[in-house]
């Protein structure tokens, strides 16, 4: 296994040596090792195509749905076994999952797919949805709580889904491409708040992003993938100073080469970087 996170505490999220093949052959994972320390916001980086979102849904519970299996490995989420859970089970465990694509209920105003997400509350008796805090981290859903989400701009639209895991109470929030498809004043208003949530609530989050600075910008360790593999890891402020990072994923590097594709270049030697 990797050399993860190194911290005190529990974690959130351990992925150790995991395979996924999806429709009985095709290997999406191959041997995936991350940790996700409690409290912390861990950045999963990587080009198209590299694993990612496929890392989401396996912890999430969601791959047999879409023909997808974990081979081997194990996923606990604070030291459970999850890896054979129903999908409906994990939110009301505590692990909510904001997908690529934001998948709000648009026929449903911003109050009612509030009211739905509290479904995650189910078998805790003491839980109960606070619709407020999600408007106090988003006044803009507050103006439009009555208006039909389906009418929302993208941006509205990933604040409230990012808003319905939030009525879940979570402890672990698993963020699929937040900056997809938006401006990027949104991207900076949506980002701000998610680093806010952390913050404040103690959530954990694991966030998966193409836009590596500014996922980079809010996390505090990072890991990058390609063809299903770690192939660097470390805290954010080691990959944001590594050359081989800066050139393959920030589009800049300290002899002014412009940024290159990691899959073009053949003979890209694999180093990880670890807290010390």
């Amino acid at each position: 296994m990797d050399q993860g996170v190194n911290c005190a505490g529990s974690a959130a999220l351990t992925v150790s040596n995991v395979e996924v093949v999806y429709h009985h052959s095709i290997q999406a994972l191959r041997g995936l090792s991350i940790d996700v320390p409690d409290r912390q916001i861990v950045a999963l980086l990587g080009s198209n195509g590299a694993g990612k979102t496929t890392t989401l849904k396996a912890a999430s519970g969601i791959l047999p749905l879409e023909n997808g299996r974990v081979a081997s490995g194990s996923i606990h989420f604070f030291g459970e076994d999850i890896a054979r859970w129903a999908p409906h089970q994990l939110p009301r465990r505590g692990l909510a999952h904001v997908r690529e694509g934001r998948h709000v209920f648009g026929e449903l105003t911003v109050d009612e797919n509030l009211v739905a997400a509290a479904n995650a509350l189910t078998g805790r008796p003491n839980a109960k949805p606070d619709t407020e805090m999600v408007y106090d981290y988003f006044p803009r859903l507050k103006e439009r709580r009555k208006q039909l989400a389906g009418y929302l701009s993208g941006g509205e639209q990933q604040m409230l889904a990012i808003g319905r895991a939030l009525v879940g109470q979570p402890r672990l929030i698993l963020l699929d491409e937040p900056s997809l498809g938006l401006a990027p004043l949104v991207v900076q208003d949506i980002f701000g708040i998610i680093a806010r949530i952390n913050r404040e609530q103690g959530v954990a989050m694991l966030l998966v992003e193409q836009n590596a600075r500014v996922a980079l910008g809010v996390a505090d360790y990072g890991y990058i993938m390609e063809n299903g593999r770690i192939v660097i890891n470390g805290a954010k402020e080691v990959l944001l100073g590594d050359p081989d990072v800066q050139r393959f994923y920030l589009g800049s590097s300290d002899d002014g080469q412009e940024r290159v594709s990691f899959r073009d270049t053949k003979h890209y030697k694999r180093r990880k970087r670890w807290l010390s």
